[in-house]
């Protein structure tokens, strides 16, 4: 289990871009499962919709997207390494996210190569598939480092 300081040494992402809270599941190089607590506090329900606020699905993708970042980034020959969008397929939503919401985001790695990753996420709510999608990442040397 990683806790999100442990994620925020691997992903450079920090509040409020941070979508992950942990990661309670996780096989290096293969698969991750994490957390999102989606607090009425967060700041895109100010405008997303105000007196019926709903998670956009953009951060939903992002929120896998992240706990993919870590799938990649934990193998030894990624350290070091930024996981940047390179894009998305087949994406789907199936339900809304509002706040007090707890999103489960699975992630499976099904390739990656030197400078590329692909890897499969579905976000639940409960046992609610609510979004699905491929998500694809461009692998670099991080120059912060």
């Amino acid at each position: 289990m990683l806790q999100s300081r442990e994620i925020q040494e691997i992903i450079p992402h920090r509040y409020p871009f941070l979508m992950v809270d942990r990661i309670i599941e996780l096989e290096e190089g293969k698969r991750a499962v994490g957390i999102k607590n989606v607090s009425g506090n967060e700041p895109f329900f100010q405008g997303h919709f105000p007196g019926h606020p709903i998670m956009p699905g953009v951060l939903i993708m992002e929120a896998l997207a992240q706990v993919g970042a870590v799938v990649i980034l934990k193998l030894p020959a990624y350290v070091g390494y930024l996981a940047l969008f390179a894009g998305l397929d087949n994406v789907k939503f199936r339900g809304q996210v509002i706040p007090g919401d707890q999103l489960r985001l699975e992630v499976e790695l099904i390739k990656s190569r030197k400078t590329f990753g692909v890897a499969q996420g579905k976000a639940y709510v409960g046992e609610e598939l609510v979004a699905e999608g491929t998500l694809k990442f461009f692998l670099q040397k991080n120059p912060a480092q």
